[in-house]
């Protein structure tokens, strides 16, 4: 239980089988639940009385069994290539950030799984204060449920690579997932949702008997340990050989096709013998390349390589055969883009 938080379980952290059997112990049909889910996920209600269509004692009997209600929304910047960047406030006090990010006919929602994050990369706000706490099944869903709301703009994709490590917070982010891709919930499609790690081997061997099609994600950033193990501190415990290892393995066992990601740093990781390298282990794995120029995070040291600087790089990945696209740094100037999201804790940064 979250300290300061209602000892009553917040509704929207079961998935509908446990709904199911959390209800007929109570003494409800399994149908209820799938009420409840509707009324929650596909009609946006935010507390129990709103449920119309239920018995009026079915609803006391909810009420008295869990708690339930949206997220607050604390601030909103909005972005000059119309990004969004939320704040939203958590009921015992931190907040965390979520990203909207709109590109033709996609709206892809950036979680957060986290308030702050273990990991501490040497490039990334979201740790520069330290872990807080996992967040609840209901509070990564609830940051996707006010987007589902919106006349005319539905959320087509969700990208797991917000504030936090989601393996760190593994069985939540799982509970998640399933609400997230149930029919009866918001039906978004595995194949839309992507869940990024750092590379943390347990949770990945984990995320393979999920036995859900989504899209998994490896933060890689350089492509020897010596320079990764600078960047990332976690690579010093799960060094390279021992995560392509763990990833090709994920791969054989039938998971969807891997996607590398890689911030490029200007003088660190941009070379020639860098692009080499990472080639070398996007072949092995069979994976396919996200390049991602730095996004500038105040206070830290790294810089974003220029223009012809990228290009070669991605040059050089195109005339190895590398499958390659390069992500393009949505949200910069309201400190959205990969990285920079570091949440406003209120306790003297609000």
């Amino acid at each position: 239980m979250i300290e300061g938080l209602s000892p009553k379980p917040h509704v929207g952290d079961l998935t509908l089988d446990e709904l199911r059997s959390t209800l007929a112990a109570l003494g409800e049909p399994a149908y209820r639940a799938d009420q409840v889910f509707g009324w929650l996920y596909k009609k946006g209600a935010v507390d129990f009385e709103a449920m119309s269509n239920l018995p009026k004692a079915f609803r006391a009997k909810l009420a008295g069994a869990f708690r339930c209600g949206p997220l607050e929304v604390f601030g909103v910047a909005r972005a000059k290539d119309r990004t969004e960047k939320h704040l939203f406030r958590l009921a015992d006090g931190p907040c965390i950030e979520t990203v909207l990010i709109p590109a033709g006919d996609r709206i892809t929602i950036c979680v957060s799984t986290q308030v702050g994050c273990r990991r501490a990369c040497a490039f990334c706000a979201s740790g520069r204060n330290g872990f807080v706490r996992n967040l609840a099944p209901s509070e990564i869903v609830g940051q996707v449920l006010p987007f589902r709301a919106g006349e005319g703009a539905d959320v087509t994709n969700i990208v797991f690579m917000g504030m936090g490590e989601p393996f760190d917070n593994f069985d939540n982010v799982a509970r998640a997932l399933r609400i997230l891709n149930a029919p009866q919930g918001l039906g978004i499609a595995a194949r839309r949702m992507t869940v990024s790690t750092a590379g943390l081997i347990p949770g990945l061997l984990r995320f393979k008997e999920l036995d859900l099609q989504v899209n998994l994600s490896i933060s890689l950033h350089a492509p020897t340990d010596a320079v990764r193990g600078e960047l990332m501190p976690v690579n010093k415990k799960y060094p390279l050989e021992k995560l392509i290892a763990a990833a090709k393995d994920y791969s054989a066992g039938g998971g969807r096709k891997i996607t590398l990601e890689y911030i490029l740093f200007r003088g660190i990781n941009d070379r020639v013998q860098d692009a080499d390298g990472l080639a070398r282990i996007a072949a092995r794995l069979k994976a396919k390349v996200n390049l991602i120029p730095y996004s500038p995070v105040s206070g830290l040291p790294f810089e974003r390589p220029g223009e012809a600087e990228i290009q070669a790089f991605i040059g050089r990945l195109e005339q190895i055969g590398t499958p390659v696209s390069l992500r393009s740094s949505k949200g910069r100037d309201i400190q959205a883009a990969c990285g920079q999201l570091a949440g406003a804790y209120l306790k003297g940064n609000s």
